[in-house]
């Protein structure tokens, strides 16, 4: 006689099997027409094999009316659970576009926020996969209440665990601020859609004619609003970064980012940083042929790498330690800090010291952006965004100037003055009020106006003002930099730099939390 336990655990995997396949064969199908992998298919993909444990997938929405209750899914349109990435844990949801378009309903938000109530109180990075079509409009204000849910634990979660969001199909409405609370949102080009209201809408309300990839594209988001952080042109290497990037992250605000065994020479020399150089200081160079050669093989994981062009951030190793680089881009708009560049920067330089992640910023700044547009747009409280996330970091701070390094904006990038632990110039470099042409005609607007040839004592007093001003010897005396150091050298001292750093510790003044300019 069977046990009676051989039926319920046939009824068992009969309902695991159903909720395996909740969405139909037919929207399966069109999900792949459009080059897109199934909810479960991402999750494969990404996490280690077979280590996915699955939570809730017996879940079922409990709504009435408006034909709901014909149809109750198993998962109820997201999948949810825990795995590893190269061995290290993660929690993650994955919307299911093959089930009511992947909407949010009550039922499939209360398995989101258990998710993420785990992964804090684990302290486990939070991935989220999202491919959906907004709230579930049977549900009403259910659905945007649970999106409340949803914020307010993004919020919660904010700077304890690494938060990961990929977008992979739409996102719109009030389901694009879960990602934009989260640390990184990844997009895939052509399929994935971020906006508040869609094309149709803004047609509707302000007669404006714009299509779905130029509104929520990836290149949009991309290039211009800064939304996204990580473009890839498809879904499988689009999950690839995800990985290295979680590669790169501490699980938790407790803990130190992961250290690897490099290969790569500690004392390794970089000769080749000179001849990068221009021998003109107007002239302008790749910041990131700089960084590739300093850091561990070459490997520069940047960071918005499209938007705000004149400052490059990204992930690196330096002796198989993470770090965050930040520099001046000379090759877009000669490295200016502009409204864009400057948020850009102050949240890269938040997010690495959330985490525990030190900073190397590289100097080659002529200064802020001139221009009535950057004015009234505010770039004196965007500027001091940026001012305000290197003064309040406590990750180890260091600074090279391999340039130009003028006005404010020397100030603002991780200088001595602000906190920086050590503060390194190459030979090239030129600190000062402003840059030797634009002084001299302040300074000496008067006598060159009455000089027989101007141009000749131009010359003359700006070989003066640099000798005499923008070189780094004065910075040096006076202890605004630790050290002129050969270019070739870089990579070793930086090195040691951040091995002695390693035991910092430092704690901010009590308070609720700061007062950053938004």
């Amino acid at each position: 006689m069977d046990h009676p336990m051989t039926d319920l655990i046939a009824d068992l995997a009969a309902r695991k099997e159903k909720a395996l396949h909740a969405g139909s064969p037919r929207a399966v199908e069109r999900h792949h027409a459009k080059g897109k992998m199934t909810a479960r298919e991402r999750i494969d993909y990404l996490l280690d094999e077979g280590s996915f444990q699955e939570l809730d997938m017996l879940a079922q929405h409990r709504a009435r009316g408006m034909g709901l209750e014909k149809t109750r899914p198993y998962t109820d349109g997201v999948v949810t659970g825990f795995g590893t990435i190269d061995g290290r844990r993660v929690c993650l949801f994955s919307q299911d576009f093959t089930v009511f378009g992947g909407a949010l309903g009550e039922v499939f938000a209360e398995k989101v926020h258990k998710i993420m109530d785990l992964a804090e109180n684990l302290g486990v990075p939070m991935i989220g996969l999202n491919d959906g079509a907004g709230a579930r409009i049977q549900e009403g204000v259910v659905s945007l209440a649970s999106y409340g849910g949803i914020f307010y634990r993004n919020v919660r979660a904010s700077g304890v665990v690494p938060q990961i969001s990929v977008v992979l199909g739409p996102c719109a409405g009030g389901a694009v601020y879960s990602p934009a609370i989260t640390d990184f949102i990844f997009m895939v080009q052509k399929t994935s859609h971020m906006f508040i209201t869609g094309p149709d809408v803004v047609k509707t309300v302000t007669g404006e004619d714009v299509t779905l990839e130029e509104l929520g594209g990836a290149a949009s988001h991309a290039t211009r609003s800064g939304v996204a952080n990580f473009v890839s042109p498809d879904e499988k290497a689009c999950l690839d970064d995800v990985r290295y990037l979680v590669s790169l992250l501490p699980s938790n605000n407790l803990e130190e980012p992961p250290t690897i065994a490099s290969s790569d020479d500690p004392e390794r020399l970089v000769p080749e940083v000179v001849q990068l150089l221009p021998t003109s200081p107007n002239q302008p160079y790749d910041m990131k042929t700089i960084i590739e050669a300093v850091v561990d093989d070459g490997d520069y994981f940047e960071y918005s790498a499209q938007w705000a062009k004149s400052l490059t951030c990204g992930f690196a190793r330096l002796n198989g330690r993470v770090v965050g680089i930040v520099g001046n881009q000379p090759a877009s708009l000669a490295g200016v800090l502009d409204i864009s560049s400057s948020e850009k920067g102050a949240r890269f330089v938040r997010t690495c010291d959330s985490f525990n992640i030190p900073l190397v910023t590289f100097v080659d700044v002529p200064g802020f952006m001139p221009g009535s547009d950057q004015e009234y747009g505010g770039i004196i409280r965007h500027g001091a965004k940026l001012l305000y996330a290197y003064c309040e970091a406590t990750v180890p701070l260091i600074q090279v100037i391999t340039r130009k390094a003028y006005g404010g904006a020397y100030v603002v990038m991780s200088s001595k003055s602000i906190g920086a632990d050590l503060a390194f110039a190459w030979p090239s470099a030129e600190l000062a009020v402003m840059g030797p042409q634009g002084a001299i005609e302040i300074v000496y607007r008067r006598e060159l106006e009455q000089a027989e040839d101007p141009a000749a004592r131009r010359a003359e007093l700006v070989d003066e003002y640099i000798e005499r001003y923008a070189n780094p010897y004065i910075a040096a005396a006076r202890g605004y930099v630790d050290d002129v150091i050969e270019p070739a050298e870089t990579r070793r001292i930086l090195i040691r730099s951040l091995e002695m750093l390693a035991s910092k510790r430092e704690e901010l003044p009590r308070r609720k939390h700061g007062n950053i300019p938004l």
